[in-house]
């Protein structure tokens, strides 16, 4: 960012501050750009936002209030608009709009949201409004619930899956990031078809920068995935899992000189859509930067940040209020 007084670029910095929010204090990483000619700190919509999103993560956490991705997924899952949801849930269309639009709900109404996750709390939630559905719909709804309510074993078999990769519930630890194995999945398949030679090392830095990265420039992860501070740098909890798990990214013996390790390979395209233009471009920027570097190169880098100094000698988790210290990019 320039200056509006000098035009010159100003410094980035960071600052820890605390925000009231609902009348608590919130501590949180207030980003800004100073201007060493004035000494003014400006700050920009992003950057705004970014802090916002480090607050209100937190409120949400404290108090089981679902994120806005899972708000929209629920009502998504079940094949309803918003206004027949805000309908079932008797809560104003508009105040529910709101809540799809990133508006924290009070803490009552985000946990009636949460618990109509439960298909069978979803089903009395319907039927308790019954009256004000037309018949039609009323049906419509109930079937979908029951399809769901009767696919429960697939159900526990996905929730499974997830619980074997992401070692951490949504919260702190894993950069408050949606856990979603389709967002991993097209996570690693965006970087497979960006960057040359992803060796799974290559690859436990690259998620290390998008994740961190993103909760910089964001206030949350892309991933969902937690990272430990081992002597090789920064890596994914559960990594070789993550790499076994999708069968459009395969692991492919290599040899080079005398290194041997798993090459990852992508058999498919990413699903873009699933991302928002703000994801994209930290997973662009990232691709961009470290792409034509090698295993070695990235984590030499990795070893110069302060994020894994700090936590490797006891092999640590890897906060993520440390991404503030990233140098790298």
């Amino acid at each position: 960012m320039k200056s509006p007084f000098t035009g010159k670029e100003m410094k980035r910095v960071y600052e820890k501050r605390t925000w009231n929010f609902r009348g608590e204090q919130f501590e949180y990483e207030h980003i800004a750009w100073l201007c060493e000619d004035s000494g003014e700190l400006f700050t920009d919509d992003a950057s705004d936002t970014a802090g916002f999103i480090q607050v209100t993560n937190q409120y949400r956490e404290k108090y089981g209030i679902p994120y806005t991705d899972e708000i929209i997924a629920v009502r998504q899952r079940y094949g309803i608009s918003a206004a027949k949801m805000s309908l079932i849930l008797g809560i104003g269309v508009n105040q529910y709009r709101l809540y799809e639009q990133g508006e924290v709900p009070n803490v009552s109404n985000g946990r009636m949201i949460r618990s109509i996750m439960n298909p069978r709390v979803m089903l009395e939630m319907v039927e308790s409004s019954r009256n004000e559905l037309s018949v039609s719909d009323y049906e419509k709804i109930t079937d979908k619930v029951k399809a769901i309510i009767a696919n429960h074993e697939a159900y526990k078999m996905e929730l499974y899956e997830t619980r074997r990769i992401f070692n951490k519930p949504r919260g702190a630890n894993n950069g408050y990031a949606q856990l979603s194995l389709n967002r991993l999945k097209n996570i690693m398949l965006y970087v497979l078809n960006r960057c040359d030679d992803v060796w799974c090392t290559k690859m436990n830095k690259l998620l290390f920068y998008i994740d961190f990265i993103s909760y910089r420039e964001r206030g949350m992860a892309m991933t969902g995935l937690s990272y430990w501070a081992i002597d090789y740098g920064p890596v994914p909890e559960r990594w070789d899992r993550i790499y076994s798990e999708f069968p459009e990214v395969r692991q492919e013996l290599r040899q080079v000189g005398d290194f041997v390790g798993s090459m990852l390979i992508a058999s498919a395209e990413p699903d873009l859509s699933i991302f928002t233009d703000e994801e994209q471009k930290v997973l662009d920027s990232i691709c961009t930067h470290f792409s034509k570097m090698t295993s070695r190169e990235i984590s030499r880098i990795s070893h110069d940040e302060e994020a894994w100094i700090r936590h490797h000698g006891n092999h640590e988790h890897i906060p993520f209020e440390d991404a503030f210290l990233i140098k790298a990019i």
